[in-house]
């Protein structure tokens, strides 16, 4: 199996203001920042993580903490992924207990992934309130698992796939809908 780029449903400047509107919205929501920390989902949830913080930052000029969630071992499907899974570090370097956190990921697909970020996050403390905030929500959840903020609704078949690449990792920006290929 293999995946071809298709279509292109957001470039660095839609991400940009995606982005920019969910900051903006994060901060109507909470009525400001002030017991407000943002966490990401290891992998592309962590930039785009540090991305909304400074976001907020700039728009309200207070500095949001910013942490970034592994979720590897709380997987429901670590079996599969390799006998030998690559573990990294959780970066939550401050206490969650009575703050409210926003989790961060790139695409909310079936909802397991927010599922074990959930587990972990709470296995870090008790925060006020969870809030999630995605890139792209494709549809097909399998959990019920609803994103409080999101950047874009795109709705796919479930043949096709979402990539988001951000510049910290893939050295561009963008979303695009990927095809699955038989080869």
């Amino acid at each position: 199996m293999q995946l071809r780029d298709k279509t292109m449903i957001m470039d660095e400047t839609a991400m940009g203001r995606a982005l920019t509107r969910i900051a903006h919205e994060i901060i109507e929501r909470n009525k400001g920042v002030e017991k407000v920390a943002v966490v990401g989902i290891r992998r592309r949830g962590g930039p785009l993580a540090k991305r909304l913080a400074a976001r907020i930052e700039e728009i309200e000029g207070v500095e949001v903490p910013v942490g970034i969630l592994d979720i590897t071992l709380y997987r429901d499907d670590l079996t599969t992924l390799a006998s030998q899974p690559v573990v990294h570090r959780t970066e939550v370097n401050f206490n969650i207990n009575g703050l409210i956190i926003v989790l961060v990921d790139d695409v909310l697909y079936t909802g397991r992934t927010v599922r074990a970020a959930l587990d972990a996050l709470i296995d870090l403390g008790r925060p006020k309130a969870i809030q999630l905030a995605v890139l792209v929500d494709r549809g097909h959840r399998e959990l019920p698992i609803k994103a409080d903020f999101i950047g874009r609704n795109v709705p796919t078949s479930r043949q096709e796939e979402i990539a988001v690449r951000v510049k910290e990792i893939d050295s561009k920006d963008e979303v695009v809908i990927q095809e699955i290929v038989d080869t």
